[in-house]
């Protein structure tokens, strides 16, 4: 018979362990990693829920890293945000409580401290989080604003406000110091006291006067320039009798010039001499009424006129210029406010005539012309380019009226909107001076000049002339829509602001004008000067009615954090539950990992020695001896 060798009979013996060894080894990376296996195909038949779970956890981690990022912006831009309001209140308060007292650059300790108060406030809106800067729109890499030096003085080649406002105060003021006003008699009587407009965007405006004159005929302002006058008649006034001309200054407030008549020589501050009759009378009130435009134009005046350029500079309007052109009078002349828009040669019209039927397109909105009658956005064929004009105006909702100089038209557009003009008939709207489908941007806009102080309109800044502050991105959509997060899987959020915006810029341009005006301390005015500016900055920087304040923005900013803080508690939530899915599937008990392992070593152990035993075992031991 055969006989076997051990290691026949004991191969299942080694097979056993090694099935051991391996159990032993997933046991013991088990232990290591907390996990039922390394690879998907171990984790059983749920391995593709797992792989769901896994997928869930992974977008909620990226949600919060966007959650962070942005908490973080937004940080950021309410700590500006809240630095800007506070500017707002500190320069409020120093131009209410500060001194009249100048120092040698003619500028009161109120001024001084909005200087450092604007140069924080531009800083602010060029704040970064990250490489981002955060009141720029989509332009993200490029800074919000130029610096507050460049702004308020401008460089070698552009002009900031500094220059913009000098320029403005001259063309308010006038040749004479007469605020544009001019006044006068008619030829042929000395009793008649006229008060008319230059017909300039500048200057002081009539509106309205009041009188009280015994036996005086006033006619209200009226006309294209407007004008108005005060006729004594044959009866002097009575002692006491008061007449009262109303103005519109050029930052849209009101001022008011009241004389009083008197028998005291000399008279009183604010009144006019009685005279021996109504021609004395009538020279003695012209003399003072000119007197007082004087002064009005070197306090008030000076003043809005400061408070219109700063508007001007900071606030860009699309202007179209028209070119110069004649109309078809014998001989002819340059087009005024009066020329109509049709009619026969050698009359007072255009050249080329709109006809009935025609219509102009101002920013997509059509004024037809019409033969009479005319209603809504209708103009008679007859209507004079003034009437056109207002019509533009209207429709365009510009705060700055168009004007005509030396038959040349000026349009201007809403506040930072685009303006464009077309005609179905391009040879009349040519009459006009202005060529068909003109387009224009925003820009700042600034006197026609020089000379300054005869100018009669405004005119566009260009890039190569004027400082532009804003250097983000400018768009018509909403700043909130220039950066948005998404912070769930059906949730974004709107966080991205512009620094043009209305809130922040009306603080810059009130802060920059108080900053930017000084004073010559040798006028006997200036302390007028100062006061009525220091006015109009404190009534501008208290808050206005529809208009957009620093606190709406922060409010809207709140509410992007309040949802972002929502979506991210509830995402925590999620991944709390999906994790211990997640773990259910994938990990393990780690006692009882290590109890499996402690009985696997025991029974290696065993088997083990069993195996060396039979190892050791021979015939020679069972065979009988001797």
């Amino acid at each position: 018979m055969s006989i076997d060798g051990v290691s026949g009979r004991t191969s299942y013996i080694g097979s056993t362990i090694l099935n051991l060894r391996s159990q032993l080894n997933d046991l013991t990376t088990q232990l290591a990693t907390g996990r039922v296996s390394t690879t998907y195909a171990g984790q059983g038949p749920d391995r593709g829920f797992a792989l769901s779970l896994r997928a869930q956890i992974s977008s909620i981690n990226a949600f919060s890293d966007t959650a962070s990022n942005l908490n973080t912006r937004l940080g950021v831009a309410n700590l500006a945000l809240q630095g800007l309001s506070d500017i707002g209140a500190q320069v409020k308060s120093a131009s209410t409580t500060a001194t009249l007292t100048l120092n040698d650059k003619g500028q009161t300790s109120g001024q001084i401290t909005a200087q450092a108060a604007f140069s924080n406030a531009v800083a602010m809106l060029n704040s970064q989080s990250g490489d981002r800067y955060l009141f720029s729109g989509r332009a993200m890499d490029t800074p919000a604003t130029v610096p507050a030096d460049t702004m308020l003085n401008g460089t070698a080649t552009q002009a900031g406000l500094t220059q913009l406002i000098n320029e403005r105060r001259q063309a308010d003021q006038g040749t004479n110091n007469m605020g544009r006003l001019n006044v006068s008699s008619p030829p042929a009587t000395t009793t008649v006291t006229n008060l008319a407009e230059d017909g300039s965007a500048f200057g002081l405006k009539l509106l309205s006067v009041q009188s009280s004159l015994t036996g005086a005929t006033v006619t209200q302002p009226t006309g294209t320039p407007r004008a108005a006058s005060v006729d004594l008649g044959a009866v002097n006034p009575n002692e006491g009798d008061t007449i009262k001309f109303n103005f519109t200054l050029p930052d849209g407030t009101t001022e008011a010039i009241e004389l009083t008549a008197t028998k005291t020589n000399p008279p009183p501050a604010g009144s006019f001499l009685i005279g021996a009759d109504t021609a004395a009378t009538t020279a003695n009130l012209q003399s003072t009424l000119t007197s007082s435009i004087k002064t009005l134009s070197d306090t008030s005046l000076v003043a809005a006129s400061a408070i219109a350029a700063s508007n001007n500079f900071f606030n860009p309007v699309a202007t179209v210029s028209g070119s110069a052109v004649n109309n078809q009078a014998t001989p002819a002349a340059p087009i005024t406010g009066a020329t109509t828009l049709s009619g026969a040669p050698g009359t007072d019209s255009l050249a080329t005539s709109f006809a009935a039927g025609d219509t102009i397109t101002v920013n997509g909105t059509p004024i037809t012309f019409v033969a009479s009658g005319a209603t809504g956005n209708q103009v008679n064929i007859t209507d004079s380019v003034q009437t056109l004009m207002a019509k533009i105006d209207q429709i365009t909702g510009t705060k700055n009226p168009s004007t005509i100089s030396n038959g040349a038209i000026t349009l201007h557009g809403a506040d930072g909107a685009n303006l464009s003009i077309s005609s179905s008939n391009p040879a009349a709207l040519g009459a006009l001076g202005i060529a068909n489908n003109t387009t224009a941007a925003p820009a700042p806009l600034r006197v026609g000049g020089p000379p300054f102080d005869t100018a009669t309109g405004l005119v566009a800044g260009t890039p190569a002339n004027t400082v532009y502050w804003y250097t983000g991105e400018s768009g018509a959509d909403s700043a909130r829509g220039t950066a948005v997060a998404q912070v769930d899987q059906s949730i974004t959020v709107q966080y991205g602001a512009r620094a043009n915006e209305q809130a922040f810029r009306y603080l810059l341009q009130n802060v920059a004008v108080y900053a930017a005006v000084t004073t010559n301390a040798s006028n006997p005015n200036a302390s007028a000067q100062v006061t009525a500016l220091a006015q109009r900055v404190t009534a501008n920087l208290a808050p206005q009615n529809g208009q957009q304040q620093i606190q709406d923005v922060q409010a809207e900013f709140a509410g992007a954090q309040s949802a972002t803080k929502a979506a991210t508690d509830r995402q925590t939530q999620l991944k709390g539950m999906a994790q211990t899915m997640l773990d259910s599937i994938e990990g393990v008990n780690q006692d009882e990992v290590a109890t499996k392992i402690l009985a696997l070593q025991t029974s290696l152990q065993a088997s083990y020695q069993t195996t060396s035993m039979l190892y050791q075992t021979t015939l020679l031991k069972y065979l009988p001896i001797g």
